[in-house]
């Protein structure tokens, strides 16, 4: 065997992993057209795919290397780097919004949108998680900004505005993470590396609708054997996708049920339908010989057809409200017989508008030696065509943190968006301050602000770089999370300070100081003259005698008499006629403050006081366990 050659950068290799069957297309870019070298067609032996998903990752694998090893003996190449889509079948879409509040009034920059935007789709990620079940990770796939605010005043663009609050609110779509994942185990387990990613339905308008034409609004429906993907296009951007349920598989079970064939069988029979053969032969699966004549097929498949007639109609309409300039039908499903005007009555479309995808391949692909105009090709011409002539996006391989990076969307990518499609979310890549801790002291609010947050390590290529940064071919991202700050927290003593004598309750029982705050805690204080530190009283010295005098009264001033919880209480003159405070009455309250098992409350005239409050004559106080 001959001696394999390496890939070089510009030689493209693309796998369109199907429910039926696996097709390689290489190729390599010629001015603005991919010049095809070689196509590959292996079908699975068994159902490997489950509606476009992969369900057995070692028989995908397998067909994958066959498919590849093929192509590499013919070329003399060694295909390492490939490019794949994901079945559109499993997205999900969801809306997501978010608000950023900048110090101060500012100039609003890319930075900015960058972080907005990233909350948002982040909030929007967090929408589809279920409640109550294991967090589940999900790739982005794309997103567009459905409405920005600034200072609460709707903008379509908010750079260069200047303001303090800015709102987004974004449509994002997802992939679940065990689709993509499944996707990267199968080309591992073949020896390939993803070199990048799409979505199958955006492959496809990529080959079957060219750039140029996009700005008519046009439907690319790709029907594959286990899911019919759909895109939409106008104003020159593809502008939602969709997928029905209903494809090929369908109308190959109603063959099994009406001629009693097994599965491998009726997909024989449906393809030389579309071969306009008058009789079919076949063998039964009591073993018997038969000729099936096509009109016999064709009246057994109207059922199905009608149904994914109905659903391709149903689906177009619902992204894109109206019938559109024109349909695009591709796939193997597509050559049908009846189908294409059977979905042209269901739009109330002209037939002429609906047309089998196959005659603008060549406007982006041509070969030497082989037929390209197959609607069948599309997806896998789409993928080759897409990465080979930079329609995907400028990163052929990037690698993050020494990994490659799984990248979906169209055009110019930022830092931003890979670390998004790559499961990362806007608090990984801002960090969020500890929460702040909120508190209440003898009657007036505290808010102790949280830790700010570590930042996060961002480098492109060994350079610091910004959330905003483009990323093209080649390039290595080095990325390490931001880490949150902590949360605020303090203890009673910490709260109130070393120089702190006397008692506190916490939420109207008494703490001690070791008390750990928690949010909304409130905190009274009686407070206490500190001790003062004297020196030793000299030695005493013999009193000369006086005369006996009565004893004078202390310091002058008057007894207060007030009420204690409905009884009469007198208390005595304060040495330097000291006014009386609330706390000074807990000690005749009876109640046990070292061992309270429920909060307190303190009442003057029938209204809650706190312990600073200074009593007056003949005030009535109630202390009572609530």
């Amino acid at each position: 065997m001959a001696e394999l050659t390496a890939q070089d950068k510009d030689l493209i290799y693309a796998l369109d992993i199907g429910t039926r069957s696996v097709v390689g297309v290489v190729g390599r870019p010629m001015g603005d057209r991919l010049k095809v070298l070689d196509v590959e067609l292996a079908e699975h032996g068994k159902r490997a795919m489950m509606d476009g998903q992969i369900d057995d990752i070692r028989q995908v694998a397998g067909l994958a290397k066959t498919v590849t090893q093929r192509l590499e003996d013919r070329l003399g190449v060694r295909l390492e780097r490939v490019c794949v889509a994901a079945a559109g079948r499993a997205l999900r879409t969801q809306m997501g919004s978010f608000t950023l509040e900048l110090p101060e009034e500012q100039s609003i920059d890319q930075e900015e949108i960058g972080r907005l935007e990233a909350g948002a789709v982040s909030a929007a990620e967090e929408a589809l998680q279920g409640d109550g079940e294991a967090r589940r990770q999900m790739f982005l796939v794309g997103y567009t900004v459905a409405q920005y605010r600034l200072d609460n005043y709707p903008l379509n663009n908010l750079q260069y505005h200047t303001g303090r609050k800015v709102e987004a609110d974004v449509v994002a779509t997802f992939l679940p993470g065990e689709v993509v994942e499944s996707l990267y185990a199968a080309m591992r387990a073949a020896d390939l590396q993803v070199a990048s990613m799409t979505l199958e339905p955006i492959a496809a308008m990529n080959a079957a609708i060219p750039a140029e034409l996009r700005l008519l609004n046009l439907a690319l429906v790709d029907i594959g054997a286990g899911t019919t993907d759909i895109a939409l296009c106008r104003d020159g951007s593809v502008v939602g996708y969709t997928m029905a349920t209903v494809a090929g598989d369908e109308v190959t079970e109603a063959i099994m049920r009406a001629f009693l064939v097994d599965f491998k069988t009726a997909e024989e029979i449906k393809r030389a339908l579309g071969e306009a053969e008058e009789l079919i032969r076949c063998r039964n699966i009591l073993g018997q010989e038969e000729r099936v004549a096509a009109p016999e097929v064709i009246q057994a498949i109207q059922e199905p057809m009608e149904k994914l007639a109905d659903a391709i109609a149903k689906q177009i309409l619902s992204v894109n409200n109206t019938a559109p300039s024109a349909v695009f039908l591709a796939g193997g499903g597509s050559k049908l017989t009846g189908l294409r005007e059977r979905v042209a009555e269901k739009l109330e479309m002209d037939e002429k508008r609906v047309a089998i995808a196959g005659n603008n391949f060549a406007l982006s692909a041509f070969s030497d030696s082989l037929e390209l105009e197959r609607p069948e090709y599309a997806t896998p011409l789409g993928i080759a065509i897409s990465a080979g002539l930079g329609l995907l996006n400028d990163s052929y391989v990037v690698l993050l943190n020494g990994q490659s990076a799984k990248l979906f969307r169209n055009g110019v990518l930022t830092l931003r968006d890979i670390l998004l499609m790559n499961g990362y979310s806007y608090a990984d890549m801002v960090g969020k301050t500890g929460k702040s801790l909120t508190l209440t002291v003898d009657g007036k609010r505290m808010v102790l602000r949280g830790e700010p947050a570590v930042p996060a390590v961002l480098e492109v290529n060994g350079e610091e770089a910004s959330l905003s940064a483009v990323i093209h071919a080649g390039d290595q991202i080095h990325f390490v999370p931001a880490r949150a700050g902590e949360d605020a927290h303090r203890t009673l003593g910490e709260l109130l300070g070393p120089g702190f004598y006397g008692t506190a309750l916490v939420n109207n029982v008494q703490a001690p100081l070791d008390t750990q705050l928690g949010q909304g805690d409130v905190i009274l204080t009686m407070r206490q003259a500190a001790p003062v530190q004297t020196a030793p009283a000299p030695a005493p010295q013999p009193a000369p005698i006086r005369p006996a005098a009565p004893a004078a009264p202390a310091q002058g001033g008057r007894e207060l008499h007030l009420m204690l919880n409905g009884e009469p209480l007198t208390l005595p003159i304060k040495d330097n006629d000291a006014p009386y405070y609330l706390m000074d009455l807990l000690e005749y309250s009876g109640i046990d403050f070292e061992n309270l098992d429920r909060p307190v409350r303190l009442e003057v005239n029938g209204q809650e006081r706190g312990f600073q409050h200074q009593l007056k004559e003949q005030d009535s106080v109630s202390i009572m366990l609530v």
